[in-house]
């Protein structure tokens, strides 16, 4: 018996062992929602006419709508109300501050605030000497023994501020000569040629007088010099005074889209573009105002002029103002498209990348309303977006920001199924972190539709469909939730070659912006080359010269920054030029054990400095790399401890390389992944016309959950190998949490060949609760139509919420499931069955799984659905009643023409169907 006890005991311990080297049991469910996970918004604070009641309300309106944070961006104000203006930071505007941030934090906000009104940062404190400058040439010819008529003098209009810094003679032989020393006290020149006729050319740094766009009371005034560190230091000087040199409870500090016009210069950049590019600019201002787009020596010389721009913006406003930021214990949000400089670093240097969308995407979901009248001349681009993303990763930064759906349509028009699929490009491009554009502060008092701002989607309380805003914010949140969680798990790293895109002789600077995609992204090989392995399946990142050099080779990964995720290979696309230190990291980077595949060696070094010298070296750095070709396309040349490869088609490589790519885009899918210590996320995303049912491949193995970020649903997968079972209906997306630990969760309910649908035929009464101008009377419906064809006028004009009630019988209920699908709803629809809310359908497909709301026998069924403001703002026009009159722009359409809803057509509004329940055994 003693022996029989010893065994069982060694036995028990076996066991107890054993198990703690399992893997432990874990229950997924979403992260716990925080303010940063939640969408926030721009708040246009109009005319600065904001008091402490009214922010109280409309902050717990904007709560209460499911949103997290607010950002600041005080703008002109509404005509008959100045009285109530505040002087942007002056005493009374720093006290409606710190309510703000008092109030916000109290209901679980944050505040960000502009540091400035309107765009570009600029305002009172930014004297002429302090303004943005651009450069003015001027040129003059003379014959031998001739001398300049008069004095050298700006012949531009209102530049008083100009000041002579360049003035170059150019002779009949190449010759140049600096005539400053021959400048007498009342500027004329002492000076003449001695043969032939010379052109001399005078450089004046000069004003643009570009004046802040929609400014607020107080923030009036000229554009700042970002060039220039003395000028921004004066532009932050003012609100470091105006916060009494304290933090202000601002957890970022933003700025918007670089769109300082026609800045081309700033007063030390003769001195900083020699101290920087080795040579005088000032000998070379012939070829600088030259109009010849096909010289290469134009080209070089315009090249090292923006590097140098791009030098002075990184460091004397971007870092500047991060690190002032950094003082007042807040971060910096910056969106840096739009600038004269590198992209990718400029986005770097803050806290918070952030991009924007402008107009809106072609999405082949069927349903889904995209009007002509609403198309800009360039959709929102998916690959710039990875621009900032790939900013963030390569730095090791958490947030990527989004200014989100700016003139996504025309005013008044846009559903949140419109919404959806533009967000979720931005979230599969990297986007963590959603901010509306946006929300008018509009006190009570104000008859609707309130204060409204040109360029807003209308993300207000006076918008009819703000009732069901939840439904697009949880999403959202949900979605960010996993998506700021961990890191991204991108393998490859693709080099941004930004001098072949500075290397045009055409223009002077070379604000890449995101209207102009199609001059200075879409042609490249670059582009091309980073569309197509997206679409193949890859996920990758972007980087800089910068980057590449400071990243290292550890083992046979590549490691951007500290806590940046690492990358498998390093893929330097077909491009033309390439700076000579770049090319030996590259090659340091591959002795020391990465991968680099090149789809083409650079042929040539940018600029145009010590041209030769650096040629001849480019040549014989390249002529070490010894390829040997394999017959199949692709030539490797192993070094150290890695390789480098040289193929045309960088997939084939990969595939060489043992870089798999995702499969399941294949199916039309599109995805991003993230990793969470052990957990493998994919957020999946179907665009596609067709709903898919299959097995998909992915390159990760282990137990899977699947969770539906519209409903909240969570469940256990069916996964064998690396294949998991996937249903996902056209316009829906999922995630796929992937992990070695076993999991707790019930298992997911894979909806198979539905039943004979149960069509609802009882009559819907329709009972109208709030909107206006009136409420309609209520109705009875035998079937279901848009409430704008009923017989009632008042169902025309009107813009609110609609009430549906009915009937249906369920004779047993015996499938394991039940979906109800609304058919066609303009524009969303909130349900609830027997009395429970099954929740907000807010987008297509407007479905939703009820079988634990149903019953055997009778059970009522109610939606409530909201409409767009269209109709009611029609009618206001074609009745001509005032409701818009505001200071500067006031209120334009999205062609920026003055806005006029009198001509629209009524659209469809209410629950059109039909509404049908599908079995699913």
């Amino acid at each position: 018996m003693k022996r029989f006890f010893t065994l069982l005991l060694a036995a028990i311990t076996l066991l107890t062992n054993v198990k703690a080297q399992l893997p432990a049991k874990k229950m997924v469910g979403w992260p716990k929602v925080e303010k940063q996970m939640k969408p926030w918004t721009r708040w246009w604070w109009m005319g600065n006419a904001v008091d402490n009641q009214n922010l109280d309300d409309v902050l717990k309106a904007y709560a209460a709508a499911g949103l997290g944070g607010v950002e600041i961006t005080p703008i002109y104000g509404a005509v008959g109300f100045e009285k109530k203006y505040l002087q942007f930071l002056s005493p009374a505007w720093i006290d409606a501050l710190h309510y703000t941030v008092k109030q916000a934090n109290l209901l679980g906000m944050g505040v960000d605030m502009n540091t400035g009104t309107g765009w570009p940062f600029g305002g009172p404190q930014i004297k002429p000497e302090y303004a943005a400058s651009k450069l003015i040439i001027q040129d003059y010819k003379l014959n031998a023994g001739e001398q300049l008529p008069g004095p050298i003098k700006v012949k531009e209009e209102k530049q008083d501020f100009a000041r002579l810094q360049a003035l170059t003679a150019y002779g009949p032989n190449g010759e140049t000569e600096n005539l400053l020393p021959f400048l007498q006290k009342d500027n004329t020149v002492s000076w003449s040629p001695k043969s032939g006729m010379w052109n001399i050319d005078a450089a004046f740094s000069g004003k643009t007088r570009q004046l802040v766009k929609r400014a607020a009371p107080g923030g009036e005034g000229f554009t700042l010099d970002h060039l220039d560190r003395k000028s921004v230091d004066v532009y932050l000087k003012r609100f470091t005074e105006a916060f009494h040199h304290q933090p202000q409870g601002i957890r970022s500090f933003f700025n918007d889209s670089y769109e300082v016009y026609g800045a081309t210069w700033t007063p030390d950049f003769f001195s900083e573009f020699k101290k920087n590019r080795g040579y005088a600019l000032e000998k070379h201002l012939k070829e600088l105002a030259g109009k010849d787009s096909t010289d290469e020596n134009i080209a070089r010389l315009k090249s090292d002029y923006r590097e140098t721009m791009d030098e002075l913006l990184l460091h004397n406003f971007t870092k500047n103002w991060t690190n002032w930021a950094h003082g007042l214990k807040s971060m910096t949000k910056n969106q840096s498209h739009g600038s004269p400089g590198n992209l990718l670093d400029l986005y770097g240097a803050v806290d918070i990348p952030e991009t924007e969308t402008f107009g809106s995407s072609h999405f082949d979901i069927p349903g889904l309303r995209r009007d002509a009248a609403d198309i800009r001349n360039v959709d929102p681009d998916p690959v710039m977006s990875k621009f900032a993303a790939s900013a963030a990763h390569t730095n090791g930064k958490t947030l990527v920001s989004s200014e989100t759906f700016t003139w996504l349509t025309e005013h008044f028009k846009t559903s949140y199924s419109q919404c959806k699929p533009e967000a979720e490009q931005l979230f599969l491009s990297g986007v963590n972190h959603i901010f509306y554009h946006g929300t008018t502060n509009s006190p009570k008092d104000i008859p609707w539709p309130g204060w409204l701002f040109y360029a807003s989607v209308e993300m207000n309380p006076n918008n009819s469909l703000w009732p069901h805003a939840n439904g697009l914010n949880q999403y959202i949140a949900r979605c960010q939730s996993i998506l700021q969680s961990g890191k991204p798990d991108n393998e490859l790293l693709i080099y941004w070659p930004v001098y072949d895109v500075w290397n045009k002789a055409k223009g002077l600077d070379m604000p890449l912006k995101v209207h102009d995609v199609d001059e200075w992204l879409h042609p490249t090989a670059f582009y091309q080359l980073a569309k197509d392995l997206s679409k193949t399946g890859y996920a990758y990142d972007f980087a800089s010269d910068r980057v590449l050099i400071r990243t290292k080779a550890t083992g046979h990964l590549l490691q951007t920054s500290e806590n940046a995720s690492p990358y498998k290979v390093l893929i330097i696309p077909e491009s033309k030029l390439m700076n000579l230190e770049t090319l030996n990291h590259i090659i340091q980077l591959a002795n020391k054990g990465a991968t680099v595949i090149f789809q083409q060696l650079p042929t040539d070094v940018p600029g145009l400095n010590d041209l030769e010298n650096r040629r001849a070296k480019l040549k014989l750095a390249l002529a070490s790399l010894n390829f040997q070709a394999d017959g199949n396309g692709l030539s490797s040349f192993k070094t150290g401890k890695g390789e480098m490869i040289l193929a045309q088609d960088v997939k084939r490589a990969l595939l060489q390389c043992h870089i798999n790519r995702e499969t399941l885009t294949d199916t039309g899918l599109k995805f991003i992944r993230r990793k969470n210590n052990s957990d493998t996320y994919y957020y999946l995303v179907n665009h596609t016309a067709k709903d898919i049912d299959t097995d998909l491949r992915v390159n990760t193995v282990g137990e899977v959950v699947i969770m539906d970020p519209q409903s909240g649903s969570i469940g256990s997968g069916t996964m064998k190998g690396n294949q998991v079972r996937v249903q996902i209906k056209s316009g829906q997306s999922l995630f796929l949490n992937i992990s070695a630990r076993h999991t707790q969760n019930l298992a997911w309910n894979y909806l198979d060949k539905g039943g004979k649908p149960i069509l609802i035929t009882q009559p819907w009464t329709l009972h109208f609760t709030t909107g206006g101008p009136v409420l309609p009377e209520d109705q009875t419906l035998n079937k279901l139509i848009s409430w704008t064809d009923l017989k009632d006028p008042e169902l025309a004009v009107f813009s609110g919420t609609g009430l549906y009630t009915s009937h249906f019988n369920l004779s047993s209920k015996t499938a394991k499931e039940y979906v109800l699908s609304l058919g066609q709803v303009n524009e969303s629809a909130k349900v609830w069955i027997n009395g429970k809310e099954v929740g907000i359908l807010w987008s297509i497909p407007f479905e939703a799984r009820i079988g634990q709301y149903l019953k055997a026998g009778n059970n009522t069924i109610k939606i409530e659905v909201v409409n767009l403001m269209a109709n009611r703002i029609r009618d206001m026009d074609i009745r001509k009643i005032p409701w818009r009159n505001y200071h500067e722009i006031n209120f334009v359409n999205i062609d920026y023409k003055p806005f006029d809803a009198s001509n629209w057509s009524v659209m469809p509004s209410g629950l059109i169907g039909p509404v049908m329940i599908t079995p699913y055994p």
